[in-house]
């Protein structure tokens, strides 16, 4: 009977593991610096966010950005139902988003939170046009569709939680930055606004 109950526990713990390593794991990453609209809300800076306080996590969509990807209008969202607040041009109750405070032209240290290492292809940052419209949920051309920094891995799981670059120099105002962590051996990325200013 020992012998059928431990097979039986071996059996699920490694079908569990493959579920894990296959991308079955419900969590995986986001960013905290600059800080993600998804962390204000997890973080109880931003209420009334609805699920995503539970799950910034999980802002995971289709990659190929910004040929493929979130539609327009829900590209913070991921296209995501359930975390529509994120794509509002406003929090929940009507207020600006808080902004991270950033220097155009001077190095700049992104910082990621993992809750599941996957292989991965690059993490990508855009940021929004001079003269976009804050007043609407964004959209691709509200944004500069080139990226200002690639991070490439060539299908490794990242080694470190953070990774540095130039930001865009001539900027000032209010901006979002978009960063898109795309997964090498599945068809989604991982997707995260942050209101700065500039």
């Amino acid at each position: 009977m020992r012998k059928k109950i431990y097979a039986a526990l071996l059996g699920l713990t490694t079908a569990g593991a493959f579920a894990l390593s296959a991308g079955g794991a419900s969590g995986h990453g986001y960013t905290d610096l600059p800080i993600s609209r998804q962390k204000l809300c997890a973080n109880g800076t931003v209420t009334g966010c609805g699920n995503i306080q539970w799950e910034p996590q999980s802002v995971e969509g289709p990659k190929g950005f910004p040929a493929a990807g979130p539609a327009d209008g829900q590209i913070c969202s991921a296209n995501h139902g359930e975390f529509a607040a994120l794509n509002g041009p406003k929090q929940p109750n009507g207020q600006a988003w808080p902004t991270t405070k950033v220097t155009g032209g001077q190095s700049y240290t992104f910082r990621w939170q993992f809750t599941a290492r996957h292989s991965t292809t690059d993490f990508r940052y855009y940021v929004t046009k001079d003269g976009w419209d804050d007043s609407k949920p964004l959209t691709r051309a509200a944004l500069n569709t080139t990226p200002f920094l690639t991070v490439p891995y060539s299908g490794q799981p990242p080694a470190t939680l953070s990774h540095s670059g130039v930001l865009p120099s001539g900027k000032s105002g209010h901006h979002v930055i978009l960063a898109v962590w795309t997964i090498a051996d599945t068809a989604n990325a991982f997707y995260a606004c942050s209101d700065v200013t500039f």
